[in-house]
């Protein structure tokens, strides 16, 4: 990551999904910080094109309107900074659905608005394939699939311990309005542990499974990776070590959705700072 520059003004902010929970939260963080500054807000909710966010929100008048026209919105974001000079681009929070994830990152990139990308459901192609666009574009992004600085922590943990456990599984519980599975959290740590290049879970015995599914979802590691989805849940995640006589887990709990905002923040007080695109907070921190 290239030398932090100071780039006077407030950070002019886009939030993809605003009236969604974690886009709510988002618009919250964004309206009260003394550097950042709500440039647009993006929902496709019927009914509500127009409509000022902030009293939406119950934050008062905003005079930001609602609209669902993503890169109309995009477009005016990029032309609203042209004249601010280099590194004082827009930036884009999404947190919309897996569905539209890859086209929305894309098109941000293409309108020199940097992409802070909460979504999680991009493939390691199509990961790659937005990293070249990014790095061909010079438009800094991030896609971090857990804000948490908590949920960092638990990773670095997991892939530490790694080093002396040869029998691990991972589980990732969610509300049942979450639309992938497994998460894009727990596959990352997955991808950390992974990259001891060692396997895990040598067979003991010739499993048969009487329901499928049942044991998870094995990636070619070895590690298994459970979800859970129901009401009541935030965001939760467990990582279970294994040898004989002892178990190890590590877990984090996601109380309130407030806990992803330092993330949040910190991620657009740096990406316009970045030349490509970077995957991960603990790249930022």
């Amino acid at each position: 990551m290239p030398p932090p520059d100071v780039i006077p003004g407030p950070i002019p902010v886009v939030v993809a999904g605003a009236l969604g929970r974690m886009g709510a939260e988002v618009v919250r963080a964004v309206t009260t910080a003394e550097d950042c500054r709500l440039l647009g807000a993006i929902d496709t909710t019927p009914g509500m094109e127009g409509a000022d966010v902030g009293l939406e929100l119950g934050l008062g008048e905003l005079e930001v309107a609602i609209t669902a026209d993503f890169e109309g919105c995009l477009c005016q974001a990029s032309q609203a900074v042209r004249g601010d000079g280099p590194g004082a681009g827009a930036v884009l929070v999404d947190f919309t659905h897996p569905s539209v994830v890859y086209e929305h990152t894309r098109a941000a990139i293409a309108y020199g608005v940097h992409p802070v990308i909460g979504t999680t459901g991009l493939n390691p192609k199509q990961l790659a394939d937005l990293a070249v666009f990014s790095g061909k574009a010079g438009v800094g992004g991030a896609v971090i699939p857990n804000f948490s600085v908590g949920m960092v922590l638990l990773q670095q943990a997991a892939a530490a311990a790694a080093r002396f456990y040869d029998f691990a599984e991972l589980t990732e519980l969610h509300h049942n309005r979450k639309a992938d599975a497994p998460s894009g959290t727990c596959i990352k740590t997955a991808e950390l542990i992974e990259e001891l290049g060692k396997t895990f879970n040598a067979p003991q015995v010739e499993e048969h499974e009487t329901l499928a599914g049942c044991r998870g979802g094995q990636r070619e590691s070895g590690l298994r990776l459970h979800s859970v989805r129901l009401p009541g849940l935030v965001a939760h995640q467990e990582v279970m070590f294994g040898s004989p006589g002892e178990t190890y887990t590590l877990r984090h709990d996601t109380i309130e959705r407030s806990a992803y905002m330092p993330g949040v923040l910190l991620a657009l007080r740096r990406v316009r700072r970045l030349d490509g695109l970077i995957y991960g907070l603990e790249r930022l921190l």
